[in-house]
């Protein structure tokens, strides 16, 4: 499975949910992809709940920091403030290869089915739907509304993919890294970049 997709935004909004999130970037730098990065205030408090990592306040700070951490090239990763209204994913002439929100709040999910473009995720998001680019958001939300359906269900009908972070279980999974793992793989096969996280329904080695 080989990718011509090379340019992806990654958002990190408040959801549960931020192993995802960091476990698809490490994957992602070490895949070699270019990768703009946006995280959103609650998502760095989610970040600091969930994890063990507690990032600095500023883009600049924050990107150094991550590209660091997972021994990023230079200028591979970029980190864009929510207001930065002059960073290429704001532009249809900036427009990445493919978008992924993860995990994506059921506001977010809300705000990007309706085109409101209040943060630069929001703006982000409805670039690559305008330009036809690829768009998967991995809403972290149980039980569903019938508000969130909906929602879902409108981005869907625009070729948007909805993956819900709903791990199986047919691979033994034994520690919870091989819970995220299972996720990411589904989103990395969404982005036709080849991996070997999990085995697949019906390999040999499952």
């Amino acid at each position: 499975m080989s990718s011509k997709i090379q340019n992806i935004s990654l958002a990190i909004t408040g959801a549960s949910g931020a192993v995802y999130a960091l476990r698809l970037l490490k994957l992602l730098v070490e895949a070699d992809k270019q990768i703009g990065l946006m995280i959103s205030q609650p998502g760095q408090v989610v970040i600091g709940m969930e994890t063990s990592l507690s990032l600095p306040g500023r883009p600049a700070d924050i990107q150094r920091y991550l590209s660091e951490l997972f021994s990023a090239d230079q200028d591979q990763l970029s980190v864009y403030g929510k207001d930065q209204w002059t960073a290429p994913v704001a532009s249809g002439s900036g427009v990445p290869d493919a978008m992924v929100v993860c995990p994506c709040t059921t506001g977010t999910l809300s705000s990007i089915a309706c085109g409101a473009s209040n943060n630069l995720i929001d703006r982000a998001a409805d670039v690559v739907i305008k330009e036809r680019r690829k768009l998967i958001l991995v809403p972290r939300e149980t039980p569903f509304s019938e508000i969130h359906l909906e929602n879902m269900l409108r981005l869907s009908r625009m070729g948007v993919i909805i993956l819900p972070p709903n791990p199986g279980f047919y691979h033994n999974p034994d520690k919870i890294d091989d819970l995220v793992d299972f996720v990411v793989a589904r989103i990395l096969d969404q982005l036709h970049i080849e991996h070997d996280l999990v085995p697949r329904w019906g390999d040999d080695k499952n």
